[in-house]
């Protein structure tokens, strides 16, 4: 009876010292938004919808932060908010309390400055991990927000530069309807002027989208009249550039919105340790990472490394070393990334990806540059519009 009773007490006494141990740690609140999205008309079977990009990227960064957090007496909490189609994201937003200073965002554009705009917000740091909006990180830019995606403007000049290194110097722009198509658009037309690159024809594509009735007819057609070394496809919905390879007048390579791809990530990335990335998604996830869930594994990670190092979970001292020389964050990209200090964007290698094999990545090699090589990507400081 005697033994029993120390046995007991023993396991007692261990759970008093766990439970003082994870009270004695110091607590790092992290709050996931999301806004779903009504499912779109299907434009192929193989791609299939998913609701939840995003989020799984943010609970795997979690784990990793936690795993870290055992040696330095951290820990990491995820709050995940899904706010249902037609539901009141302002509402959701504002219920956050106090003590959740950092918050990831996965929404549309518009409603990112809305919600920075909060009075709510104005003490928090929020991370944009949805959008590539240029004016987000521009005119429109806002100093507690910090942009994880490459910005349109980024993924053109990755494309541009690898254009420039093969010689292909001549293009053939084709934009689609879309507000989203025309901010693609003015993107590539930077980077053409910015690397030298001639725009010998544009054209709006206006057929009907039900392209693979029309496609063997009107691509040709389209396409005819002018000679060019590739074909940029201005289409972020995916409309129509998917029909435009192998279609074309001429034999010439598609980049842009398809072909030729600039992204964050791809399924065929593999070098730098991102095939251990890749693995450990699709074993919690059973699916390819994408570029939301990398955006979002990017955002927590980043506040994991700041709070380490800072050893410290205030916003503004999280904030400060994130948007310092001194903030290193290791994305699986080969090179160390980090924050540019005049508009918030996280600069980082751009991947360029066939649909079945990665094909460079950007900034390529000769692309100098007196601070940063990362910094040819996109706006730089002299040029950016972020007051």
């Amino acid at each position: 009876m005697f033994k029993r009773i120390q046995y007991f007490a023993g396991l007692m006494l261990l759970f008093a010292v766990v439970n003082a141990t994870a009270a004695g740690k110091q607590s790092i609140k992290i709050a996931y938004i999301s806004q779903e999205r009504a499912v779109p008309a299907a434009l192929s079977n193989l791609d299939a919808f998913i609701q939840n990009k995003g989020q799984l990227g943010a609970e795997l960064a979690i784990s990793d932060n936690n795993t870290t957090g055992q040696f330095t007496q951290q820990q990491y909490e995820l709050t995940k908010i899904a706010v249902p189609v037609g539901g009141d994201l302002i509402q959701a937003f504002n219920a956050l309390g106090d003590d959740t200073g950092l918050v990831v965002l996965n929404v549309h554009p518009a409603q990112v400055n809305q919600l920075a705009d909060l009075a709510a917000a104005q003490n928090k740091l929020l991370f944009d991990a949805a959008t590539s909006d240029d004016e987000l990180r521009g005119v429109q830019c806002r100093r507690h927000v910090l942009h994880i995606l490459p910005s349109r403007a980024m993924r053109a000049d990755a494309l541009a530069q690898y254009m420039l290194k093969k010689r292909w110097r001549e293009w053939f722009l084709v934009v689609g309807q879309t507000a989203e198509d025309q901010l693609y658009a003015a993107a590539i037309k930077r980077a053409a002027k910015r690397y030298g690159m001639k725009l010998v024809a544009e054209k709006a594509w206006d057929n009907t989208y039900d392209v693979r009735r029309t496609a063997q007819s009107d691509v040709p057609q389209f396409t005819q009249g002018e000679d060019y070394d590739v074909l940029v496809a201005a289409d972020e919905q995916g409309l129509f550039g998917e029909y435009l390879d192998y279609r074309t007048w001429l034999p010439r390579p598609v980049i842009g919105t398809q072909g030729l791809i600039a992204t964050a990530w791809h399924r065929t990335h593999e070098q730098w340790g991102a095939v251990q990335l890749q693995n450990r998604f699709k074993e919690q996830a059973g699916r390819w990472m994408e570029e939301e869930d990398y955006a979002a594994y990017l955002a927590v990670r980043a506040i994991g490394e700041a709070s380490v190092r800072t050893k410290s979970n205030q916003v503004q001292a999280i904030k400060d070393y994130m948007l310092s020389d001194a903030f290193a964050l290791q994305g699986y990209k080969g090179k160390p990334m980090s924050f540019r200090p005049w508009d918030g964007q996280l600069r980082q290698p751009v991947l360029l990806a066939a649909p079945r094999s990665l094909v460079s990545v950007a900034p390529l090699e000769g692309f100098l540059h007196p601070k940063s090589e990362l910094d040819t990507l996109g706006y730089d400081q002299p040029e950016t519009a972020c007051k």
